[in-house]
């Protein structure tokens, strides 16, 4: 089971991913394991050397007492120096942003979520996007 961001993929030329691992308290992995997030506005950005996930919104538990969680807080994202360092000096390049596209289990059953280094899109590159979907769907009908 994951949870996709498939505006991302709308938004953002996405050249190249990453797999961070998310550090969650009980009732967040319960409320992800119920299909219970979304990805409206989250984004990636360092804090004194590491990444944090902002904005992105997993529900409170339902069956979760005063230990339940906030919604919206900011949860630390795990990955090795090496790709720290990569990603920090790629997004002070114009234009890069960290975005984060899938949430999913592991094999293990660790909490996982997949990152993107993106470029931003203008709108005419949206609408060629839109367009070559439309393309695709139409040599779809006609295959069948």
């Amino acid at each position: 089971m994951s949870i996709n961001n498939k505006a991302a993929y709308h938004e953002y030329f996405i050249e190249q991913t990453y797999t961070a691992g998310l550090v969650l308290s009980g009732t967040e992995v319960k409320s992800l394991r119920a299909g219970k997030a979304s990805f409206n506005d989250a984004y990636c950005l360092f804090h004194k050397g590491e990444l944090y996930v902002k904005s992105l919104h997993i529900s409170e538990y339902k069956m979760g007492t005063i230990y339940n969680h906030l919604p919206t807080q900011e949860r630390k994202l795990l990955l090795t120096r090496k790709e720290l360092k990569k990603l920090e000096n790629k997004i002070k390049e114009k234009g890069y942003t960290i975005v984060p596209l899938k949430i999913f289990f592991s094999k293990e059953g660790w909490a996982k979520i997949e990152i993107g280094l993106g470029k931003g899109k203008k709108l005419h590159d949206k609408r060629e996007t839109i367009k070559q979907r439309d393309n695709d769907r139409e040599l779809q009908r006609f295959v069948r």
